[in-house]
């Protein structure tokens, strides 16, 4: 059976970590701790061909699995830093919990991967936050609830009552009321087994960077506010644009449509109307065209979608997406 995506679980949430020695390699190119993709992007891109002139071998990140959004904005800031994912460095496959233990022993220098476990190599001593997935696509999705389509069919009222607990978990997640509960039970064992402490980051926007930095960062990670639960197909169709720009499949006019469909954005509306919560009136944008906290048209209340951009400029057009395709290059 196919799977559906009618909610998405949130906005944000990743970074890109790297180790002591890559940092000081970095930093020596002119990067400085400020979480700006574009300059540590122009950092990581001179020091991988310093490395590859003095015949030294690719530098290695890790990302959580192939087909993950880390994998996705990952190489999408290495791209249009002038850095080929696949030819400049070399990416492998490392459990989220795993990460920062890999490059503490140097099996890996670098990783995208949500937090608390860029936070974790930070205070291990054993890393630093180069840059954020809120600034590569600033309030860009991350991680959805999947369910199996004919499931869905034939439990609608089950799947519109989970998708309506899914929307006061959220939105009490979202309230800054809730932190210290919510880092508690994050910190338990049979959840992420972390202290709370590293726990806040992702709730506060609040990042420590390593070498004593800190700095704030505007929706680091929402899993409520700005539409941050509504499944945009335009999301479904910049990811599938990711897969086809990478070799994972090719760019048919039915694959289009299985990721297009995939995303139910129907199912959402009909679950949360009842609620008299406001419900965006489109089913797509263009991504990356908003460049402030804009009003939109819904259904029901008022709604403030964030702003959108990517860090290079570009626009997703999802009306236009041969185009897209076809101007994507590889570094």
């Amino acid at each position: 059976s196919e799977t559906i995506v009618p909610f998405s679980l949130g906005l944000g949430g990743n970074c890109v970590t790297v180790s002591n020695t890559v940092w000081e390699g970095m930093a020596a190119h002119g990067a400085t701790l400020d979480l700006d993709p574009a300059r540590a992007g122009a950092a990581l891109g001179a020091l991988i061909r310093e490395r590859a002139a003095a015949g030294r071998e690719p530098l290695r990140f890790a990302v959580v699995h192939p087909h993950s959004g880390h994998n996705y904005e990952l190489r999408y800031w290495l791209a249009a830093c002038g850095i080929d994912p696949d030819r400049d460095i070399e990416i492998v496959i490392v459990p989220p919990p795993f990460m920062a233990d890999a490059l503490s022993a140097g099996r890996i220098d670098g990783y995208c991967v949500g937090e608390p476990w860029n936070s974790a190599a930070v205070a291990a001593g054993t890393g630093r936050i180069v840059t954020v997935k809120a600034l590569l696509w600033r309030n860009s999705p991350e991680k959805v609830i999947g369910a199996r389509g004919a499931w869905a069919e034939e439990n609608p009222e089950t799947l519109a009552a989970l998708l309506r607990a899914l929307h006061h978990s959220a939105r009490w997640c979202q309230n800054p009321a809730n932190r210290s509960e919510l880092a508690a039970l994050m910190a338990r064992p049979d959840f992420l087994g972390q202290p709370e402490a590293i726990q806040m980051p992702i709730l506060t926007g609040q990042l420590q960077l390593g070498a004593g930095e800190a700095r704030n960062v505007e929706d680091f990670f929402l899993p409520f506010d700005k539409a941050a639960n509504f499944p945009w197909k335009s999301h479904a169709l910049w990811f599938y644009t990711q897969m086809v720009r990478w070799g994972q499949l090719p760019h048919t006019p039915q694959n289009l449509a299985i990721a297009r469909d995939c995303y139910r954005p129907d199912l959402y509306r009909s679950a949360l109307k009842p609620l008299g919560v406001a419900l965006p009136g489109a089913n797509a944008k263009v991504e990356g065209a908003l460049k402030f906290a804009t009003p939109v048209g819904s259904a029901g209340a008022s709604l403030v979608l964030g702003p959108d951009g990517f860090f290079d400029g570009q626009i997703f057009d999802p009306d236009k997406i041969d185009a897209y395709i076809a101007g994507q290059k590889r570094a």
